[in-house]
């Protein structure tokens, strides 16, 4: 196993790079950006639908005015996503473009905007259909982004544009500088739109969903879920961010199956689409990457090293919440020989379990998107409305995870337990041998560096990066919390990689946690050329800091 684990371990140099690429970047950032406006829809469609699974029925006006905000919503994802993936994009252009060759990330917004309209709204008598503006359209919108953006990128780099005299101010300037990007890719879409509508006699959204749909239906079989949450853990067992790798890929799908399902639900129909986003938050990646809810547990209630146990100890309300980067450094679990086939196994028995309950006993799939940090099982019970099934998934899940964990961690305990002995012993013999004096510690230092920085004025503003805001919180917290033990004139906030950019300028230093570590060399580029310290950590590092308020304090001064 070890033999295994090594040769995998020489493939995570292609794996990185894969995580890197800017498309795929885009799109998860994309994603992210407009996550505020998914999740706020989400909150009202579970109030206009869940009383109705208890008999509960709202008055009309009430029942469409909750309907309404869901519409003006996520009906709309489409047109947002459309935009910030553009946007994201250029901004990942903009760093590999010459010197004073920059996209106009506004414009390109604006042009990525008009091009998905055009690509998706079909006109009919009184308007224009709406039925792609969301979620349907999100096909539509990747391509409307990465076409305007290239278009752009060509324009700027070869100079296509209306030059105005040095006494023209810069806004209006700049206007003109954008009217032939902005033109030529609202054109390309003309034509896309155009080509479509003669070979198919549809619009282009509603072509290229229909032309991915034997693909889709594949990836929502037994097969393509299996592949798709094993591959996370495969990525992530190498100690490269899965999800970063595999959701860009499936993200269009999991979103427009979700609203499919809620249109088969309110129709009467079983929601019966499996591959949703709620199928990898609260089953496939149930507790985090590796379906490892179970894991902290098993450490708390049997194991018998000290390590492990405190491993659980310490994980055990993370990963609860879906943030398992304690556990899988700590333990650890990443690139770890006993771990490789639970944590690749469990998913893959998690996702198909659910879709037997879908497909065999009727339950109804996801229908509504929650934050993804919900406790997996409530997220699973609600998403999917609350039937007697889903309470008895989520009991299945949680045994069968389980049964699969407990062997291997029983294993990985008895070899800490013998290591432990041994060291024990080594070091009875060294005090027998050895009269030993041990000089403790004092953080006198430490408030000393912190008083003489405040006097000076000096304030170091920390933003820490991981990918979701959930691991980044346990170092800020930490930083926080020494910062108010010294009086350090520290502040720290915690962010998600890829939403950083429009503030990464306020801050003086920026850590990127273990799960983002290989977007160093992007982020670098930024923070030299506006003077931030970035530093990168690894897993036991990472780890370390979060659980020592004093030691984040030290690491944040010792940089400086």
């Amino acid at each position: 196993m070890n033999g295994i684990i090594k040769q995998i371990e020489k493939g995570k140099p292609i794996f990185e790079k894969i995580s890197r690429n800017i498309y795929l970047g885009a799109v998860r950032d994309g994603f992210l950006t407009a996550m505020p406006a998914i999740l706020f829809s989400s909150i009202f469609i579970l109030i206009a639908a869940v009383p109705e699974i208890f008999g509960f029925q709202w008055p009309e006006g009430v029942s469409t005015w909750l309907w309404k905000i869901y519409n003006y919503s996520m009906g709309v994802v489409g047109i947002l996503v459309s935009t910030t993936t553009a946007r994201c994009l250029a901004e990942s252009m903009n760093r590999r473009m010459p010197k004073n060759k920059i996209i106009n990330t506004t414009s390109v917004m604006l042009a990525s905007l008009v091009s998905f309209l055009l690509l998706s709204v079909s006109p009919i008598e009184g308007g224009f259909s709406t039925e792609y503006m969301g979620t349907k359209g999100l096909l539509a919108s990747f391509i409307a982004a990465f076409i305007t953006v290239n278009i752009y990128k060509f324009c700027v780099r070869k100079d296509i544009t209306i030059k105005m005299p040095k006494e023209v101010p810069g806004t209006i300037s700049q206007t003109f500088r954008d009217i032939f990007p902005f033109s030529f890719s609202v054109f390309a879409a003309v034509l896309v739109d155009l080509a479509a509508r003669s070979l198919f006699g549809i619009s282009f959204a509603e072509a290229i969903i229909t032309l991915m749909q034997p693909l889709f239906t594949a990836a929502d079989g037994y097969l393509g879920i299996a592949v798709i949450w094993g591959a996370m853990a495969f990525f992530w067992f190498v100690g490269v961010h899965g999800p970063s790798i595999v959701e860009p890929a499936i993200a269009a799908i999991i979103y427009a199956n979700v609203e499919t399902n809620l249109q088969l639900f309110n129709s009467g129909e079983q929601a019966s689409h499996v591959l949703t986003v709620g199928l990898g938050n609260f089953v496939g990646t149930m507790g985090g990457t590796g379906a490892t809810l179970v894991v902290p547990f098993i450490f708390l209630l049997f194991a018998k090293s000290k390590q492990l146990k405190a491993v659980g100890k310490a994980s055990v309300i993370p990963v609860s919440f879906a943030v398992n980067e304690p556990l899988l450094f700590a333990a650890p679990m990443i690139l770890n020989p006993y771990f490789f086939v639970p944590f690749l196994l469990t998913p893959i028995v998690n996702v198909c379990l659910f879709k037997f309950f879908v497909d065999v006993f009727g339950m109804n799939s996801f229908m509504y998107v929650l934050p993804w940090a919900t406790p997996a099982p409530i997220g699973l019970v609600l998403g999917t409305g609350m039937g007697v099934l889903a309470f008895v998934l989520a009991a299945v899940l949680i045994l069968v995870d389980f049964a699969i964990y407990f062997p291997f961690c029983k294993a990985y305990d008895a070899t800490l337990v013998e290591q432990e002995a041994r060291q024990a012993e080594q070091v009875a013999m060294q005090e027998n041998e050895t009269k030993v004096t041990v000089t403790i510690p004092t953080n006198e230092v430490l408030a000393t560096e912190a008083s003489s920085l405040a006097d000076s004025g000096k304030e170091i503003n920390v933003l820490v990066l991981c990918a979701g805001a959930g691991t980044s919180a346990m170092l800020a917290n930490a930083l926080k919390e020494g910062a108010k033990e010294f009086d350090a004139p520290i502040s720290a906030l915690a962010g998600a990689y890829g939403s950083h950019y429009e503030m990464m300028e306020d801050f003086d230093m920026i850590v990127l946690a273990p799960q983002v570590q290989s977007y160093y060399e992007d982020i670098k580029e930024d923070t030299d050329r506006l003077g931030i310290k970035l530093v990168a950590t690894k897993g036991a590092e990472y780890i370390g800091l979060t659980r020592d308020p004093e030691k984040a304090v030290r690491f944040v001064l010792d940089q400086f």
